[in-house]
């Protein structure tokens, strides 16, 4: 019998507000399950920007970061300036570099990936043909062929035929012994 895909709804997410108050998270998933912030392998959230700021410094952390919807925003890294809006590739930068959002339109919603080094992501619009060691797929728009709506997760699902309604995250790498 065929297991069906594990789905992540966005009605069901809960948002926390950060302690600078420049905005909310909602953890969708982390592994392993249930991991704190100082634990996880890796992590996948959205946020909720209402304000420019500095982000938080995770030492060891990779992150990738992609506008939903609203913005757009700059990221000032120290050695780039990058430009992020609704459609725009996904931004990859190290989390223990100090970074700065500069939001130059209204507040958004970001898609935020993180992964514990020696692990990798890769969030792109069309999945690799590589191996991994798991994928997922946020929907940008409602899927109904998937019973998603937008901003849905869904957990290893076919690759092909869904271009430009779906952001896909890839976790590759070993993690360290």
């Amino acid at each position: 019998m065929e297991q069906s895909p594990r789905l992540w709804r966005r009605a069901g997410r809960r948002f926390t507000a950060w302690k600078n108050g420049g905005g909310h998270t909602a953890e969708i998933l982390a592994m392993p399950e249930g991991a704190g912030i100082d634990a996880f392998d890796w992590r996948i959230s959205t946020a909720e920007v209402a304000q420019s700021g500095p982000f938080s410094e995770f030492p060891g952390i990779d992150r990738w970061l992609a506008v939903l919807e609203g913005g757009p925003m700059d990221l000032i890294l120290p050695d780039r300036r990058v430009t992020l809006g609704p459609g725009s590739a996904p931004e990859h930068f190290p989390g223990d570099e100090p970074c700065t959002a500069e939001l130059t339109g209204v507040p958004l919603l970001d898609l935020n990936v993180m992964v514990r080094r020696p692990l990798r992501a890769r969030v792109a619009p069309r999945p690799s043909q590589g191996p991994v060691r798991a994928r997922y797929a946020l929907a940008t728009e409602a899927v109904p062929e998937l019973d998603l709506e937008r901003h849905d997760l869904i957990e290893t699902l076919p690759r092909d035929g869904f271009d430009g309604r779906l952001i896909w995250i890839e976790i590759s790498g070993d993690r360290a012994p």
